[in-house]
């Protein structure tokens, strides 16, 4: 009796696992067919604006909800990275993932939060960058760095690439406060 309940157990946990998949998969081919590309990096990247930040990428989201991760090909995975900021903007560069390029005149805002993409990580945790992949996509990108403390500087960087007047001001701080809970 005991192996048997092992066995459904087992199959059950398996079968979750399946379910889980294929859910990633459909969201992520469901997202691949009305989303644009992806920017591509530049060949050469320009003298660094801030020193170099190591840590973890954790995820790129639809800007204003903290749990909407996006799917496509492996920018939904969570990888250690090293972002660097130059004049021409921001890249993320993934260990064992393709590396992500957000292009200065694409961003909108920068700030320090709770967390992103499904994970929590303490008060002012998480940088996040939001930034628009077309006039119809603003997305928030998070990034964890090792060394929280020159987050303000980084911050203060990007805000300056950032247009003075855009229309998601209310956008971003509805997703600041999302990602407050």
């Amino acid at each position: 009796m005991r192996a048997l309940l092992t066995l459904l157990m087992v199959a059950l946990l398996v079968l979750t696992l399946l379910a889980m998949l294929r859910g990633w998969r459909y969201r992520a081919r469901r997202q691949a067919a009305v989303m644009p590309g992806f920017f591509a990096p530049p060949a050469t990247l320009g003298a660094d604006l801030l020193p170099p930040l190591k840590g973890v990428y954790v995820g790129t989201v639809h800007a204003g909800d903290w749990h909407d991760r996006i799917a496509i090909g492996d920018i939904g995975y969570r990888a250690e990275a090293t972002a660097r900021l130059t004049a021409e903007g921001m890249y993320i560069d993934r260990v064992g993932a393709s590396p992500l390029w957000i292009p200065a005149q694409t961003v909108r805002g920068a700030r320090a939060a709770r967390g992103l993409a499904g994970k929590a990580m303490g008060i002012k945790g998480v940088f996040v960058v939001t930034w628009a992949l077309d006039e119809n996509w603003l997305l928030d990108t998070g990034f964890r760095g090792d060394d929280r403390s020159v987050y303000p500087e980084w911050e203060a960087a990007l805000q300056t690439m950032a247009p003075v007047s855009h229309g998601n001001t209310k956008q971003a701080n509805d997703s600041e406060r999302n990602s407050a809970r």
